[in-house]
């Protein structure tokens, strides 16, 4: 069966760290995501507010690289959670159990301290999880216009392809 999850949205709160009693680490934060389309009464976006659960180095990156506010990648699965609440009532719970976490926004100008290292341009860069290497970091002058034409012919071009 598949289960594959992807949302991209801005964090609602800063992460929480945990361990459990192994020592494991696991961070819970909630994400703020956007829905694609727009209301046909008010015109505006509805937001959905997704829980997300990251477990060992994962949550260990996002716990200290991201906070409230911070665009966000999230690649997971979902999962749903049954528990009981202080009433004695059974609740079910869905949440996304991050694999990959990515920063989807650049380090905001005055944005200090070891939270979100500046990575690039958007949709670039830091992140963690599975295994798999983050994305290459995007030159500086990412997005930027031509400064004239950075084309030149070769003196001594034969014409073959060197392949």
């Amino acid at each position: 069966m598949l289960n594959h999850i992807v949302i991209m949205g801005r964090l609602a709160r800063d992460p929480e760290l945990r361990h459990t009693q192994t020592g494991t680490p696991v961070a819970t934060f909630r994400m703020a995501v956007d829905r694609d389309f727009k209301d046909k009464n008010t015109g505006e976006r509805q937001t959905d507010w997704i829980d997300v659960v990251a477990w060992r180095g994962t949550g260990e990156f996002v716990s200290r690289y991201l906070a409230k506010g911070r665009m966000a990648v999230v690649e997971g699965r979902l999962q749903m959670r049954e528990w009981t609440d202080k009433e004695g009532n059974r609740r079910t719970t869905a949440e996304v159990v991050a694999d990959n976490v990515y920063f989807a926004d650049s380090r905001r100008d005055g944005d200090g301290g070891d939270r979100g290292g500046s990575y690039g341009a958007p949709g670039y860069g830091g992140g963690y999880g599975g295994g798999r290497p983050a994305a290459p970091a995007a030159p500086a002058d990412y997005g930027a216009a031509p400064a004239g034409d950075q084309f030149a012919e070769l003196a001594d071009d034969d014409g073959d392809l060197p392949f």
